[in-house]
């Protein structure tokens, strides 16, 4: 089974690894952005997360403008702003700002989860119901904003989002339930499925929304991807370490354990019970790990399976070098088209 012209993506949560500071982590962010910018990636997304120490990916917007001052070519993003956490004027000022920077560069992803624990997302937006009706107020009010169509209501019809630029940002929907898929197709934004979250439903989502999307001025057809845990090595010894990680990690996560920096010396004796083997069986399915050509296969599978032409890439690696070479493994067997070095700085070079 083939697919042409997949395009690959990146979400990167800016992790941080065992031995390694916050700060270091980010800036790994910063030097990944630069690497699959160079290798024909479509898109580099950014994480919401908030209190917890092992990502340190909690404010998009401000880390998009940096990594926009460090690439050419590729589209960056939130992968997502946590709506509920913000308010809609403040999201639309933020990424009309980063408009005008990056014009038609910019994507503006929304989750719906607060990326945090309820606890956190009250101290972050203190007026937080956690309604669907107030996400979906929100989504109008983003669209209203970014096109200066506010024009009913006394308040409404007085606010502008500043600055007023030409372009719009893409506009995203997030889920890892399926649900944000009837959203993403009434208001025809784009719709990205969290695979790496939730194995389960990813491809009847993207058939619904597909089936139910209406038009949008910003997007005519529609258009999704999905997001996946995957690392590419040609060492399988590597391989099977990463992949024992990430069976540890996710087991600790759902018995309360939170998220904290593993290396494979931390888990190499862990024991399970039956029961965690069937959850790590079941978790297995958010990660997908080969050789490069093995990944090309699973990849072009993934893609045919959910009927779309852009996968976006989530790699957490014990050793930083092999993240980079897992992305850059995985670009050279799909060929991306690399972007033509600009003239002059090759003279400089």
């Amino acid at each position: 089974m083939t697919m042409k012209n997949i395009r690959l993506s990146v979400l990167d949560q800016s992790p941080v690894r065992k031995g390694v500071t916050a700060s270091r982590a980010v800036q790994e962010t910063v030097e990944l952005a630069k690497l699959t910018d160079s290798l024909g990636y479509t898109r580099f997304w950014v994480s919401e997360h908030h209190n917890t120490g092992s990502l340190a990916g909690s404010t998009p917007e401000v880390l998009i403008a940096h990594l926009g001052s460090q690439t050419k070519n590729i589209r960056l993003g939130s992968g997502g702003i946590m709506l509920p956490n913000h308010s809609a004027l403040k999201v639309s000022e933020n990424f009309r700002m980063l408009e005008a920077l990056y014009p038609g560069r910019i994507d503006l992803g929304m989750g719906r989860a607060p990326g945090t624990d309820r606890i956190t997302a009250s101290v972050l937006n203190p007026s937080n119901k956690f309604s669907e009706q107030d996400f979906v107020e929100q989504l109008m009010d983003l669209q209203n904003y970014f096109h200066d169509t506010a024009e009913t209501g006394p308040v409404a019809a007085k606010i502008r989002a500043i600055p007023q630029v030409d372009t719009v940002p893409g506009m995203w929907l997030l889920s890892s339930s399926g649900q944000s898929s009837l959203f993403a197709a009434h208001f025809g934004m784009g719709f990205s499925f969290a695979h790496f979250i939730n194995p389960v439903g990813g491809a009847q989502a993207v058939e619904l929304y597909r089936a139910r999307f209406q038009p949008s001025a910003d997007l005519p057809q529609p258009e999704a991807n999905v997001a996946i845990f995957a690392f590419c090595s040609e060492d399988e010894e590597k391989l099977r370490q990463h992949q024992a990680v990430m069976d540890y990690r996710f087991l600790q996560f759902e018995k309360g354990g939170g998220i904290v920096p593993l290396s494979y010396e931390d888990v190499k004796d862990a024991e399970y019970t039956a029961q965690d083997l069937e959850r790590i069986r079941m978790n297995r399915r958010r990660v997908i790990t080969g050789t490069p050509g093995q990944m090309k296969d699973i990849i072009t599978r993934l893609a045919n399976t959910y009927n779309v032409d852009e996968v976006m890439l989530v790699t957490i690696a014990e050793d930083f070098d092999d993240r980079l070479k897992s992305y850059e493994l995985i670009a050279q067997q799909f060929e991306l088209p690399v972007p033509k070095q600009d003239f002059n700085e090759a003279i400089i070079l």
